[in-house]
């Protein structure tokens, strides 16, 4: 029986960074890495395409650090 993939719908997702990150809080998960058990996405700011970074793909399960879909300062 093959493996459970970890973080199945990583690609596309959308998340607001609690606090900005690169002078932004919406990005979009565009690519996915898998190193051994580690699952890493890259995600680029939804405004600037030239704003890109690869990060763990559990950090994105803080709530504390990123909240899923695209959060208004009000709604955060």
């Amino acid at each position: 029986m093959p493996k459970k993939q970890k973080f199945p719908h990583l690609i596309g997702s959308k998340w607001t960074a609690v606090q900005e990150t690169f002078g932004w809080r919406h990005f979009v998960v565009v690519n996915r890495k898998n190193e051994g058990e580690l699952v890493f996405a890259e995600i680029k700011a939804a405004c600037d395409d030239s704003v890109r970074f690869w990060l763990n793909a559990k950090a994105l399960k803080r709530q504390s650090l990123w909240l899923p879909g695209w959060k208004t300062l009000t709604e955060m």
